[in-house]
């Protein structure tokens, strides 16, 4: 009901921040509530009108940064083309400027660079494959927040380097397996003829003593 309300007004009220917020330090529940409501949201964010999603992603920034819900929400949040509409870019646009304001460059990027969080931001900042890297940096430095994305720059600029090393150390691995394997036959074989050997010797020795009897 909070949130409805708050998505009505006609520019957004940080009373329904503060609202919100402070149910969710009342209760987990309330805080679980909100978390859960937070992914429902940008999932179905293509159905609201412009105005409504700008007073959705001001008040859950808000949220966001009073840490009245955990920072693992944006999970939900995975940047690409093919993951991502007008819509939702637009509301990550209004959300992440208003952490910006909130916060600051610098207390939001080191935010988003902790360790303990880094699994949460696999998403938002992408490291899978280079498209994915540069779009998303082509995104936050589009709408201004350039600053948060120099790793992924680093990222994206050592990646060739990265995929090469993978391929020699995958090269590597096939040799020495090839290696080992021709090493096994061929002991195979030493041994199949040195017991064919020995089994000529044999039957030989014995031909011998036959004809001597």
């Amino acid at each position: 009901m909070i949130l409805d309300c708050c998505a009505q007004q006609r520019t957004y009220e940080k009373f329904f921040g503060l609202l919100a917020g402070r149910f969710c330090m009342l209760k987990k529940e309330y805080m679980e509530s909100f978390e859960a409501i937070f992914k429902e949201q940008y999932d179905t964010i293509h159905r609201l009108e412009t105005n409504k999603l700008r007073n959705v992603a001001k008040m859950f920034a808000h949220l966001l940064y009073t840490d009245s819900i955990p920072w693992s929400v944006l999970e939900c949040i995975i940047l690409s083309e093919e993951t991502t509409t007008s819509s939702s870019r637009i509301f990550v646009k209004i959300f992440f400027q208003e952490l910006s304001e909130y916060m600051g460059l610098p207390n939001l990027n080191a935010r988003l660079k902790d360790e303990t969080l880094q699994p949460f931001f696999e998403g938002l900042l992408p490291r899978d494959n280079p498209r994915n890297t540069r779009f998303a940096i082509n995104f936050f430095t589009s709408i201004g927040l350039g600053g948060l994305t120099d790793e992924l720059r680093e990222h994206l600029k050592n990646a060739p380097k990265m995929i090469m090393t993978q391929k020699q150390d995958v090269e590597s691995s096939d040799s020495s397996s090839s290696s080992e394997t021709d090493s096994s036959d061929s002991d195979s074989d030493s041994s199949s003829s040195s017991s064919e050997s020995s089994s000529s010797s044999d039957s030989s020795s014995s031909s011998s003593n036959s004809s001597d009897s």
